[in-house]
């Protein structure tokens, strides 16, 4: 795992970051894969789903930044309220979207032999998060973040 995470950018907070995320995206394609028996490789890019890899990026984020800066900085404090903003964002503002979305769509598939003709295409429903999915991501997010490894070279950072 280390070399992974040496290998992406030479950063370890990106890094490790980045490492949550695509465990998160991988992992929601396998949840679909076993809960319907089919190959969903769209979920590798999309938003929305089981964990929510918002909420593993940005406590990956927060909890690499605390293990390098110590939890009392203010680089960490910074991290932390991002972290706390991003997810109540992708719980909240976006699944309410999300919800949104869906009533839309319901509408527009029952308007009639016409639809308008500001409708391109169906909106995306799969926007937001159940608390369930957040708290899961930034489970994972923060089991990357104290978990891995720092490099030798982060002894040298300046606040350690």
């Amino acid at each position: 795992m280390r070399a992974a995470v040496n290998f992406l950018t030479g950063n370890h907070i990106i890094n490790v970051s980045i490492l949550a995320f695509l465990t998160a995206q991988v992992l929601k394609m396998l949840n679909i894969l076993i809960r319907y028996k089919r190959l969903d490789v769209r979920r590798l890019l999309g938003s929305g789903g089981m964990p929510s890899s918002h909420s593993a990026i940005v406590c990956a984020m927060a909890s690499s930044v605390g293990k390098l800066y110590r939890l009392d900085s203010g680089l960490f404090a910074i991290a932390a309220v991002i972290a706390i903003v991003v997810m109540f964002d992708a719980s909240n503002v976006r699944r309410s979207a999300g919800e949104q979305a869906k009533i839309l769509n319901y509408i527009l598939e029952n308007w009639g032999h016409q639809k308008p003709e500001f409708v391109v295409k169906e909106l995306k429903e799969m926007l937001g998060h159940t608390p369930f999915e957040v708290f899961a991501g930034a489970a994972l997010g923060l089991l990357f973040g104290i978990c891995i490894p720092v490099p030798e070279l982060a002894g040298a950072v300046v606040g350690r």
